[in-house]
């Protein structure tokens, strides 16, 4: 699957003569954007940004071209165009890097941050930035976070505590800790493509699923599931990434420039994910098509419980050191 040393040397010069040639042509460096949404939606938006700013700030040296919707490739495959240099840039979901590295799982463990603050403590500190390198050995480099959100649990029955769950059968996104979660509360994962959840909602071909706010309202889940958990117990979170190939070939005070733009338009989509959550939270209230289920400590605790042993299942593949150190930005 991955391609040798000597290859990705080999591509890793084919990329600078390329982008070398393409200077001297006289014409601007293309760096093209791949996501798999649509632009108005916070990736959407953070992708535009980068390519305004950029346009900006290089002007007539290079230009950012966005691919939304999956116009060029789908977030399983866009890592390996990535890695043939047929797409430059790319923010699929955390779980997707699990291929490359298992360190990132860290992001799927259930109940490790207590809040959105934490999350960003942690991703800021010194082990968040290990994590963004953590890729580099397979010929990628990892250059910032996007958040979509905290994850809530929908369902065809209301879900109180962990045991309401038992028998259901969940969709999941391709991750074993996940997988490990729904075990966990004596539910069935179902690993099963995003596209299909609406349907399989409908039909109840599945009894639940989890995602954020801003996910469960754009899909209209909520009109096909009369309730949902608000339990915070997960994170759905991107990765801004590219290939070491490319990066390199990059001058480097014009990567400096473009490293700064990409910053300030992942702080501008994070901003922008932050609100939108709220604001779909609140137009699913106001659609009066659901329960909301607010859970009270004591019940929370009971999710906690059940789930926590996740963390130790998966010690090995992550780290101890890492979690500890996750699990302290909740303080």
């Amino acid at each position: 699957m991955f391609r040798t040393i000597t290859t990705l040397v080999a591509t890793a010069a084919l990329s600078a003569m390329l982008v070398t040639g393409t200077a001297l042509a006289g014409g601007p460096v293309t760096i093209k954007f791949s996501h798999v949404v649509a632009e108005n939606t916070p990736k959407g938006q953070m992708a535009n940004k980068f390519k305004d700013l950029v346009g900006e700030r290089l002007s007539g040296k290079y230009k950012v071209e966005v691919f939304p919707n999956s116009q060029l490739f789908g977030d399983n495959k866009v890592l390996e165009a990535m890695l043939l240099g047929d797409v430059h840039m790319a923010a699929p979901a955390l779980s997707k890097f699990s291929r490359y590295t298992k360190k990132l799982q860290i992001f799927d463990l259930p109940f490790l941050f207590k809040d959105m603050a934490a999350v960003e403590k942690f991703q800021n500190s010194d082990k968040g930035d290990e994590l963004l390198g953590s890729l580099e050995r397979m010929g990628l480099v990892g250059l910032g976070y996007l958040h979509n959100g905290l994850k809530q649990l929908t369902s065809s029955q209301p879900l109180v505590v962990p045991a309401d769950a038992k028998g259901l059968k969940f969709r999941i996104m391709s991750s074993n800790v996940l997988a490990a979660q729904f075990k966990a509360i004596k539910a069935t994962p179902l690993k099963k493509p995003f596209s299909e959840v609406f349907t399989l909602l409908q039909t109840r071909a599945i009894d639940g699923q989890e995602n954020t706010w801003s996910n469960i309202y754009s899909k209209k889940f909520f009109e096909v599931q009369p309730y949902i958990t608000e339990t915070n117990h997960g994170l759905l979170d991107y990765m801004v990434v590219t290939s070491k190939e490319f990066w390199m070939s990059v001058d480097t005070a014009d990567r400096e420039i473009i490293k700064k733009a990409l910053d300030e338009a992942i702080v501008f989509g994070n901003k922008v994910a932050a609100k939108k959550a709220m604001d779909d939270r609140q137009k699913i209230v106001d659609s009066k098509r659901c329960k909301i289920i607010i859970l009270n400590d004591a019940q929370r605790n009971q999710w906690v419980e059940v789930m926590k042993p996740v963390w130790q299942e998966f010690e090995k593949q992550i780290g101890k050191d890492m979690i500890d150190a996750a699990y302290k930005s909740n303080m």
